[in-house]
Parts: structure tokens; C-alpha cells; sequence
């Protein structure tokens, strides 16, 4: 069941992928979610430099036999990255799923393809998700306003932007940004997209390697405690509510420059975040979805909730056969 092209292009069991999320995608939770038949993700730029990454992925390995996949952010940063030392080390690893995001990743598609790597390309607006087609990229990832990290600057939800990109490209389209259960698969299945990506949820299980009183954060958290933060510089990010993130944006009122900004949006902090627990120390992205967690299970006992609750739904519906062959049907001429 809920067999789609995204199942059979990236060789698993179900239609879910993990985010991509800065210090948090390591070896442990990406293997875990492969290990439970989804896609996991590393995060390159989690490691500093390309032979950090070539190590992680031979982490990764002695942890799973299954695939997973290499996330490359393309967005503007206080300091500058060897991205074609981490392309080089992507390549020569034999990873076999690359997900870009943020900025046009014409610069690398070419290379990646030719090196026999799928690549999605996550993006927050449909002409980006068409330049995506046209540029060779084998999937879209559609965010919507609701995600957590980059929402882009048009706030466009989900329950639009999803069927807007299904209409629009031909495709794969990952439905990404307030999914964190079987009612958000059935969803986003529903809508035309043929997997979810979830980063948020997959913080809250046990294998995410983050202090437990970030986890407890984010099951105590609201839907309303979220905040966006760097409007003004064209880079949205979408953040829990603590004294930091609060304290940007007052600092964004009244025109704060990049520079000022610097010691409290650096990557850095919010890494210290994570590890020690201390929840005003830097900032932390999350979604929305972060209402809807409500405990920290493993990474197999969330999987497997999702998607026993997903059947249910699709039970109750009658649409049990629709999602397994849930597919576009092939171009004229094509075999």
C-alpha cells in the first residue's frame, strides 16, 4: 500500500523522507529512518568540511543497509562553504539521492545526474518547482508557509501549493511543510503530491541526537509558538518562540543590520541549543506541525504508527487500491 514513483525511484518502502536539518541529520537518525523504510538524510553542511560528510556517510553505512540521501542548502550563510568539495565527496560516495534546496541548483544538477544520482530539488513556489523540471531534476519537493527553516517570502500554505505544483510539472511531488501523521499522508497523497517530507516530527523521536529537553520543547509546544524571523533580509526563517528569536525580530523592527544580527543568528548558537538544552542559547527551527507532537517514540514506533493510521484512514475512505497505483500516467510514446 501507498506504493508511488517516489517508492520506486529512491527504492523504499514508504512514501515519507526525512528533512534536512542542520547539526540534528547524523548518522543515527538518518539510518534510522531508513531502517524503518523511509529516507533518510544527512545534512552536508551539518559537517565543516567535505572529508567530515565522506566520514559521516561511511557512518551511515555501517548503520544501514538501505538508501538514503545527501541534503546540499543553497542559501546565503555567514561563512562560506567548499560546495564542490562536498559535490566531489556526494559523487565518489556513490550516493545514489541528492535533495538541494533554497537557491537554482543548476550549478550542480547536471553533474549529479550524470553521476546516476536522483536529485530533488525543495523549493516554495511553483515557478521554482517548473525551473526545477526544466533544469533535469528527477523530483520536487513543494514547501509550504507552514514548514519549518526557509518558508520563502510568498506564504503560501500547503492545502494550495501542493496541487497548484501537482498540476503544474510531471514530475514527482513531495508534499513538504505540516506533515507529522497518517491524516497529513493520506493528505498530501489526496492532493496529488506521492510522498511527504517531515523534518519537525523526526526531531521529537528518540534517535534525533539533541538534548531531551529540546524534545520536551517541541512536545510542549503550540502551534501558535512559532515565529518568522529575517523577513527583512529576504531569507524567512520560520523558528520556536524563545527569548533569541524573539529578540531578532524586535531587532528587525527597527532595522538592525546583518552584522548586529550576526551573534544571534549564527548556527553556531542554536548547535549549543541542541546539545545542552539550554533553550535561550540560539535559535531553533520548527513548523507548525510542532502542535501535533505529542511524545518522542523511536523512529520505527512513529513510522509505524503513521503509517498504521494512514491505512485506517484510506480504509475508511475506500481508497485503499487509488493510492497504490497512485501515479501520472507516461507521456505518449513512452514505454
Amino acid at each position: 500500500m501507498f506504493r508511488t514513483r517516489i517508492t520506486e525511484l529512491l527504492g523504499i518502502e514508504y512514501p515519507i523522507m526525512q528533512g534536512g536539518m542542520m547539526w540534528i541529520s547524523r548518522a543515527e537518525l538518518v539510518a534510522a529512518v531508513s531502517n524503518a523504510g523511509c529516507l533518510g538524510v544527512l545534512t552536508a553542511l551539518t559537517f565543516p568540511s567535505p572529508e567530515e560528510l565522506a566520514a559521516e556517510i561511511k557512518r551511515t553505512r555501517q548503520l544501514t543497509d538501505r538508501p538514503f540521501g545527501v541534503n546540499i542548502t543553497l542559501l546565503p550563510t555567514l561563512h562560506p562553504f567548499n560546495m564542490d568539495g562536498y559535490v566531489d565527496v556526494i559523487v565518489k560516495s556513490g550516493i545514489k539521492v541528492v535533495e538541494t534546496a533554497g537557491r537554482n541548483p543548476e550549478a550542480y544538477v547536471q553533474r549529479l545526474k550524470a553521476a546516476g544520482i536522483n536529485v530533488i530539488h525543495k523549493c516554495t513556489a511553483v515557478r521554482y518547482a517548473q525551473t526545477a523540471q526544466r533544469l533535469g531534476c528527477d523530483v520536487v519537493s513543494i514547501d509550504g508557509f507552514e514548514c519549518a527553516g526557509h518558508p520563502g517570502e510568498e506564504d503560501v500554505t500547503s492545502l494550495i501549493l501542493i496541487p497548484l505544483t501537482v498540476d503544474a510539472v510531471e514530475i514527482p511531488v513531495i508534499a513538504s511543510g505540516g506533515f507529522g501523521d497518517g491524516r497529513g499522508l493520506v493528505a498530501a497523497l489526496a492532493l496529488g503530491a506521492e510522498g511527504v517530507n517531515m523534518g519537525t516530527r523526526f526531531m521529537a523521536t528518540q534517535e534525533a541526537p539533541i538534548h531531551p529537553r529540546v524534545k520536551e520543547w517541541l512536545v510542549q509546544a503550540s502551534e501558535r509558538d512559532t515565529l518568522l524571523a529575517l523577513r527583512s533580509f529576504g531569507n524567512t526563517a520560520r523558528l520556536l518562540k524563545n527569548s533569541i528569536s524573539e529578540k531578532v525580530v524586535e531587532m528587525e523592527k527597527r532595522a538592525a543590520g546583518i552584522e548586529e544580527l550576526a551573534p544571534f543568528i549564527s548556527g553556531k548558537e542554536g548547535r549549543r541549543l541542541l546539545e545542552t538544552g539550554d533553550l535561550d542559547q540560539g535559535m531553533l527551527s520548527a513548523g507548525q506541525v510542532v502542535g501535533l507532537i505529542r511524545d518522542v517514540p523511536t523512529v520505527k514506533e512513529l513510522i509505524d504508527s503513521i503509517i498504521q493510521e494512514a491505512q485506517e484512514i484510506a480504509s475508511r475512505m475506500g481508497a485503499e487500491g487509488t493510492f497504490k497505483a497512485l501515479r501520472k500516467p507516461s507521456p505518449p510514446g513512452s514505454k
